[in-house]
This record gives structure tokens, sequence and C-alpha cells, in this order.
């Protein structure tokens, strides 16, 4: 099976190059060579991107060793988190997570699993050894090239928020997420200040640690 799954996604990225070699010729019909790309690749799914917080500077303080394992332990985490709530991971990079799932309701719980999970580890752990989360998430139609990658405004979003904005055990969200969770009473929204390219606006979701 995962030969098999190995060869769709190989596919899939070598049918978006052509694509991309095809649109760069000067008489390109670029128009219809972007809709068959969307028409090929173009699927709706909420976006996850996880960042240790603190990690360039503790790289410094500590060295790669010491972070190495940091990494090892929060994926021993939260990739139980993603299992749990039929996440898909994309890609690992580095300290950070690129995670995909169907309802933005699955992403939202395991971002809070997640948080859940990084807190009860950090009980006993010094300063240095603690995990410290931030999230972000987005929603809304992407281009999924396999399982290798996405691609997208909210893929962007995402990935600033959680990445460059979001401090330790914050979730931030894009407007398209938020409008997806109006009916949740146990989740609090928080209008953040901040321009976020890809999506109008982005908040804070105030959750129960």
């Amino acid at each position: 099976m995962m030969y098999i799954n190995q060869i769709h996604t190989s596919a899939s990225q070598i049918r978006l190059e052509k694509l991309i070699k095809e649109r760069l010729n000067p008489d390109a019909d670029t128009e219809k060579i972007d809709a068959q790309i969307w028409d090929l690749f173009g699927e709706v799914w909420a976006i996850m991107f996880t960042d240790l917080c603190g990690f360039s500077r503790g790289v410094e303080k500590f060295g790669i060793i010491h972070f190495l394992q940091l990494i090892y332990e929060s994926e021993r985490l939260f990739v139980p988190c993603i299992d749990e709530h039929n996440g898909i991971l994309i890609k690992s990079e580095g300290d950070s997570l690129m995670i995909v799932f169907r309802w933005v309701n699955k992403a939202i719980d395991c971002a809070i699993a997640m948080q859940k999970a990084a807190q009860a580890y950090n009980q006993d752990k010094t300063d240095e050894e603690k995990i410290l989360l931030s999230i972000g998430l987005g929603y809304g139609r992407i281009l999924k090239i396999g399982d290798a990658d996405i691609f997208g405004a909210e893929v962007n979003a995402a990935s600033k928020l959680g990445e460059d904005i979001g401090k330790a055990w914050e979730i931030l969200a894009t407007v398209a997420v938020t409008e997806q969770i109006k009916k949740r009473s146990d989740l609090q929204l928080e209008l953040l200040s901040t321009s976020i390219p890809g999506t109008s606006q982005a908040f804070k979701i105030i959750y129960q640690l």
C-alpha cells in the first residue's frame, strides 16, 4: 500500500510540473491551464501549522542536539493527536508540522488536544525542556499535490499565524475558520489587530486548557 501511495504522489507532482512548464510557453493559454490545475488538484481542507516557540533562540543557548530531542518528543506527543482527529501530516520541517483535516472542527479539537498534551508533558520539566506550542489554522480551497505539498492563500495565512505571529499556547485562525465554528459555545474569538496576508481577518481562539 505504501508503494502505491508513493506512485500516486509522484504522478501528481509530475502532472503539475508538466502543466507549469506548459504555462511558461509565451503562447500558453494560462487561464485554461490554471483551470485545469485547479480541476486536478483543487480541494477544500482545513490547514494547520504548528511551531515550537523560542526554538531558534533556544538553539543558540542550549545547542542543536538538545532541540533535536525536543522535536522528537513533540512529534511523539502530537502525531497520536493528529491520528485521533483524522488529520494527515503532510510535512515536517524543523520544529514545524504541516497538517490537513477534512473538517474545521476536527482541526480545532486536534489543536486543543495537542496543547493539552504539551501541558501534561511540561508538568515535571525544566524550562529548557518544556514544549511550548503555537498553532495557526486556515480553511478553504487549496492545491493539494498528492500527500506531498499544499499551496494557497489559506495555507500561507495559516503558516504566518502559526510560525510567525502565534505565541506559546495560542491557537490562531483565519476568518474562514471562524465562520465554520459559530455554533460552538465552548470557544470564544478575539480579533487580532495584525494584518495577515491571505485572510481579511484573523482571530485568537480562546479555549479551555
